[in-house]
């Protein structure tokens, strides 16, 4: 089996109060159809859904921790399966520190998986302009750090995919549509969800894991935009759509999973500490059925591989 990952950062479980959580307002027919005309909301799921093809989880991001829960430790845990929270002995923010990074340089999945004879690769497309920021900030008192996404590829030895890889329909942007790209001035084609999801899977079929990571839910979560809440849930449904209908194509299940709540609730600018979704399709997703916590993730998708993962 191929997995492919999609991360959603800020991305709840909610309540059914439709003037707060625009998981209720937004069109979503995707969502709605695997959920059987329910919404994606804590009430919407409940203790989950589990069929043949489909795994659908709520799943715990406060890793028994004091405080909101965090995209620094919630996606080290995430991408190395240890409580990270624990560790630090709080929640941690915004980009890795020096000791999350080294958890995630010891077991990034990346690099558990590539250590195992696989291939894995993190298929978001990186620029010129992001390295040199990040170069150019190391004299600085607060140096540009990578992310846990990006710090976990690193780790695993993975390239990371580039502008050229994009225009061959091998890489996707963070946005999906290339929209902000173009904003900045690359002559990139603007793509539609389908498009990028077409992309996407061109590229998950050559590798053993893929992931994608989607960060503009959790951006529109800060700023309480509910408007365009509603145009980015409907773009992602179009997208996991259009994803979900090639996997039958291809030995390939699609996973979508959350490092925190954000967007299902508006009224605050903060992350939230609503459960958030985990959701498996593919021909044999069981081994995510028993997922309860973000910790659950890492071993669930190295066992759905063949692998086995370390005991922490």
């Amino acid at each position: 089996m191929r997995i492919l990952m999609v991360f959603i950062d800020g991305f709840g479980l909610g309540s059914q109060d439709a003037a707060i959580n625009p998981l209720l307002v937004a069109e979503m027919p995707f969502i709605r159809k695997i959920l059987s005309g329910g919404y994606l909301s804590r009430e919407g799921i409940g203790e989950g859904i589990i069929t043949a093809n489909l795994v659908v989880k709520p799943t715990s991001a406060t890793l028994g921790t004091a405080g909101l829960p965090q995209s620094a430790t919630g996606q080290t845990a995430l991408f190395t399966g240890i409580n990270a929270a624990a560790v630090a002995g709080r929640h941690i923010s915004g980009f890795p520190t020096n000791c999350l990074r080294e958890l995630i340089k010891d077991v990034s999945i990346f690099k558990v998986i590539s250590q195992a004879g696989g291939k894995a690769v993190f298929a978001n497309t990186f620029t010129a302009e992001y390295f040199d920021t990040v170069e150019r900030s190391k004299s600085r008192a607060r140096a540009r750090r990578h992310s846990v996404t990006t710090t976990a590829a690193l780790a695993g030895g993975c390239r990371l995919l580039m502008l050229p890889d994009l225009l061959d329909g091998e890489a996707v942007y963070q946005d999906i549509i290339n929209e902000q790209l173009r904003e900045r001035g690359y002559e990139v084609p603007l793509l539609q969800p389908e498009q990028a999801a077409a992309n996407l899977l061109k590229q998950a079929i050559k590798n053993d894991f893929t992931l994608f990571e989607y960060f503009q839910t959790d951006h529109c979560g800060h700023h309480q935009d509910f408007e365009l809440a509603l145009i980015l849930l409907n773009r992602l449904d179009h997208f996991l759509q259009a994803l979900a209908e090639g996997l039958g194509k291809h030995d390939l299940s699609l996973l979508v999973v959350s490092d925190h709540g954000n967007i299902e609730d508006l009224s605050v600018k903060t992350h939230t500490f609503n459960p958030v979704p985990t959701i498996a399709i593919g021909k044999d997703v069981s081994k995510f059925a028993p997922v309860k916590s973000l910790t659950d993730i890492y071993p669930a998708v190295l066992r759905s591989l063949g692998l086995h993962p370390y005991q922490n």
